[in-house]
């Protein structure tokens, strides 16, 4: 095949259809067009990576995208396209192609082939290629936030920064946009192609303020979000970037297709869109139960144990919201828009994993009568039902918005708030209170919740931060000693949830509040509290390293659990576990003790006034 003839073919196959003729030629001319025989190896990118993409003119190709043991995972006829991932990463992560029965194949230089997936619609072949490999192969697909993505700093020029010299520092920092902002945050995007526009078409000066040439209509996502939807986002929009920034404004990174090409996670595009839009209660729970597959496999694909679990409290919100609309759907009569569903517990502190049982609570629209809210609690129920049969924990018995404790008006909930800080000994205030504030909404106004702003107002209240402290304490006193001898006697049943990872939640929880802080996951509080006398920075820092040890070794032993067909359970059996775990555990707990230790000392000896450090700005 000649490179005219090759570059006809890409031209009616993506993503190549995308590229202009010029750039279709280039392709061809550089390619490199081989026959194979029957089972001779066409390429392992498991051993090396790859620096160029394949093409299967004739024949075809059988690929291994998982390992490259067993049986062959997907057959790639004429026209498909395989070996992009290893070449777009640079990284070992496969395939391994064999010809099958003798076949054609174009090997195209990376340099080349890189801007047909770097475009939009190459983009979108990415995620419907990954998807679709991966479900031919019998596995989930993968998952990923944006802050995965993001792989280096974006660079932040001010309003009135000249064009000429953002030109000059998007050449040296080797950059294909920047970011214009100033103090209210991020104002809009300049790109390549917006300077080429300004200076060469439209004539304007170098000297031409960036706030006069930047692209004001740049979408934007916040860190912790679905890379998938940024993706989705990206391409609705048809836009060249979409920013990424934390949830106080600040630009974390800026996104291109083409990082969303590299990254292998897009393939969770598959699950996600199975939950989201699903179209019964069976196609629900059954897309759900998929889930825990999904995250052994990011786990042993090398995502951090912190990602995938955020990943699954993800996806548990999406599961929620759909139970949700299916349970109302057949409600006529109710208002889905009259609450606001609240995560409590793990979930809303984007900490769940296989054993957390989904807690929760609803907040009502004043207008809302007892009585109404006695049948809303009936339809709560039924979404209960949902996410049993989802293979999700619900207990009946606990917090949940069926409960009347925990399905109440807005100003229900704001003078229960008030009452728990004037008497947080009384009526369950205390534990109440440490409930409602990891509440998170994830249905219905999120403005209407007043609990969370009430008991988020603990640091005016002393006399409560300290009973809440005490208890804290107190809960840890208890687990302290059992925690040791169980991890120094014959192999037994450890409690790594209660014994371990509680106090840590309990203390985190606490020193976010006496900081005014109202973040919700357990190291950002640790974080955000570090430096007071009751909290100094080191023993943050210690507290957070064995959370996020001991979320990973509970993790992966209740994934097992899963792949095993056991229900998970926090009661790890010790023999069950490595040698290594069960050393990393009694560090860590030893770690937690010293710190509650000290805790415990600073409050007898150290006035409630100097036990925070000053609230934190905004």
């Amino acid at each position: 095949m000649d490179p005219g003839e090759l570059a006809q073919f890409l031209a009616e196959r993506p993503p190549f259809d995308s590229l202009d003729r010029d750039d279709l030629t280039a392709v061809a001319a550089a390619s490199k067009v081989q026959r194979y025989a029957d089972s001779e190896l066409v390429v392992d990118a498991f051993s090396d990576p790859t620096g160029e993409v394949f093409v299967v003119i004739d024949g075809q190709v059988e690929l291994w995208n998982l390992d490259a043991t067993g049986e062959a995972d997907e057959i790639v006829p004429p026209g498909g396209v395989f070996g992009f991932s290893a070449m777009l990463t640079e990284r070992p992560m496969g395939p391994r192609a064999v010809a099958a029965g003798g076949a054609t194949v174009a090997r195209i230089p990376a340099s080349v082939a890189a801007p047909a997936f770097a475009s939009r619609r190459g983009a979108a072949f990415l995620v419907e290629s990954a998807s679709v490999s991966r479900e031919r192969a019998g596995g989930s697909p993968s998952y990923s936030l944006v802050d995965d993505l993001i792989v280096r700093k974006p660079l932040v020029v001010g309003p009135q920064e000249s064009v000429g010299e953002v030109a000059r520092r998007m050449t040296e920092e080797d950059l294909g946009c920047a970011v214009v902002m100033d103090r209210s945050g991020p104002l809009g995007v300049i790109t390549d192609r917006l300077l080429r526009r300004a200076v060469l078409v439209e004539g304007r000066s170098a000297d031409t303020p960036a706030e006069e040439v930047m692209d004001a209509a740049v979408p934007a996502v916040r860190t912790g979000e679905s890379a998938v939807e940024a993706l989705l986002l990206l391409l609705d929009r048809e836009a060249d970037y979409v920013l990424v920034t934390s949830r106080d404004g600040d630009v974390r990174g800026v996104l291109a297709p083409r990082d969303f090409a590299i990254s292998p996670t897009t393939a969770g595009v598959a699950l996600h869109e199975r939950l989201r839009r699903a179209e019964s209660v069976a196609e629900l729970t059954a897309a759900a139960r998929g889930v825990p597959t999904m995250l052994s496999e990011l786990l042993a694909r090398g995502l951090a144990s912190g990602r995938v679990i955020a990943v699954y409290s993800s996806m548990l919100d999406t599961v929620v919201r759909r139970s949700i609309e299916f349970v109302f759907r057949a409600h006529d009569d109710l208002d889905v828009d009259a609450f606001t569903w609240l995560s409590l517990g793990s979930n809303g502190r984007r900490e769940a994993v296989p054993s957390s049982d989904v807690d929760s609570a609803a907040a009502f629209d004043d207008s809302v009568t007892d009585a109404e809210i006695d049948r809303y609690r009936a339809a709560f129920a039924e979404v209960q039902a949902v996410l049993t049969s989802a293979g999700l924990c619900v207990d009946d018995h606990g917090a949940n918005a069926a409960q009347r404790l925990f399905a109440r008006t807005n100003a229900q909930w704001r003078e229960a708030g008030q009452s728990w800080l004037a008497a947080p000994e009384q009526d369950q205030g205390a534990m109440l209170t440490s409930l409602m504030v990891d509440a998170r909404p994830i249905h219905g106004d999120p403005a209407l919740p007043a609990v969370t702003r009430t008991v988020g107002d603990l640091r005016r209240h002393p006399g409560t931060m300290r009973l809440l402290l005490q208890e804290s304490l107190a809960r840890r006193a208890k687990g302290r000693q059992p925690m040791l001898h169980l991890l120094s006697r014959r192999p037994e049943r450890f409690d790594i949830k209660s014994h371990a990872l509680l106090p840590v939640v309990n203390m985190a929880r606490w020193a976010a509040l006496s900081v005014g802080s109202h973040t919700l996951p357990t190291t950002e509080r640790l974080r955000v509290a570090a430096g007071s006398a009751m909290l100094p920075d080191d023993a943050a820092r210690i507290l957070i390293e064995v959370f996020e040890v001991l979320q990973r070794v509970r993790l992966r032993y209740q994934l097992r659990q899963v792949r095993s067909g056991e229900r998970p359970s926090d009661q790890l059996v010790l023999r069950q576990i490595s040698s290594i775990d069960r050393s990393v555990i009694a560090q860590a707990v030893r770690e937690i003790a010293a710190v509650q230790r000290r805790m415990d000392n600073v409050a007898h000896y150290v006035p409630v006034e100097g036990w925070t450090a000053p609230e934190p700005a905004g």
